[in-house]
């Protein structure tokens, strides 16, 4: 019971095996244990760089997409594909893929880059 509270003295045999079992236990314990737990590298989660700004009439829908879900953020015919695919991933009530992309904006950042497009969408 005295090792659960910690009561053994400094110096004592008792404690210094509880601190080499600690910090055993704090070394080889991934070997054994398995954590899935791994450091968020990259942009955030993807359904939170893809907003809905707002519902016009007759069902248009403007979505702030982020730039960096993009793979080429450069005007090229693949744009508007890419935000199609990009849209139909992270919006649910989209993601049977048939609606009509009715226009693109880029939202300029710092340094006169890109970091949004309002991509204005009608099911």
């Amino acid at each position: 019971m005295r090792v659960v509270f910690w009561s053994y003295e400094r110096g004592t045999w008792q404690y210094d095996l509880a601190v080499v079992g600690i910090v055993l236990f704090v070394l080889f314990s991934p070997f054994f244990i398995h954590y899935s737990d791994q450091p968020s590298i990259g942009p955030a989660p993807a359904q939170a760089l893809v907003q809905l700004r707002a519902i016009a009439p007759g069902q248009i829908a403007t979505y702030r997409v982020d730039a960096r879900l993009l793979a080429t953020p450069v005007r090229t015919p693949e744009l508007e594909h890419d935000l199609h695919e990009t849209v139909r991933k992270n919006v649910q009530d989209l993601n049977h893929g048939h609606f009509e992309i009715l226009h693109i904006e880029p939202i300029h950042g710092e340094g006169d880059t890109i970091a949004y497009y309002d991509v204005s969408v009608k099911p």
